[in-house]
């Protein structure tokens, strides 16, 4: 089920599609990851939907968060080296990155304020895209929730129910 969080006063800011196929991977890897985060990002060739899934492995082990380098793999993730590097460049093909995702272990899908922080640089999103968020606990995928730029801030644009 999903819930559509758009103002009318925001109609130009609607939520990227991700097919329900797309959302099982997204979930099984959250699942295979946790007690850890997991990340990674999903591209497509057209603006408002997703096809492709690109899984990273979550560096903060290796001490690499910009902002909280003291929190574990399990409260936060980065997406370093080359797994960082080969995202930026879908910026530059055909098919590009759309939307980053990641997990919260706490069975919560939100935006955290370290999210936001690391996902926006000068009052601007870091790069171009959207954010989703898969809350998940020892058992199960909760729910998840999408995130879009309204052009000063990140609010919600979809949520789903997951079981």
């Amino acid at each position: 089920m999903t819930t559509d969080r758009r103002d009318a006063s925001l109609t130009a800011l609607i939520a990227i599609a991700i097919p329900e196929p797309l959302r099982a991977h997204l979930y099984a890897h959250a699942r295979r990851s946790f007690p850890a985060e997991c990340c990674g990002y999903l591209t497509g060739a057209a603006a408002n939907t997703v096809d492709g899934m690109i899984e990273c492995r979550n560096a903060h082990t290796d001490g690499l968060h910009p902002t909280t380098p003291d929190r574990g793999e399990e409260s936060a993730f980065v997406i370093g080296g080359r797994e960082l590097i080969a995202f930026a460049r879908s910026f530059d093909t055909s098919s590009p990155a759309r939307v980053v995702y990641h997990s919260h272990t706490n069975g919560r899908a939100y935006f955290s304020s370290v999210d936001r922080e690391v996902a926006t640089v000068d009052n601007q999103p870091t790069y171009p895209v959207q954010h989703l968020v898969i809350g998940l606990d020892q058992d199960r995928v909760i729910e998840a929730a999408q995130f879009a730029w309204n052009d000063t801030e990140w609010i919600e644009v979809a949520r789903w129910q997951v079981e």
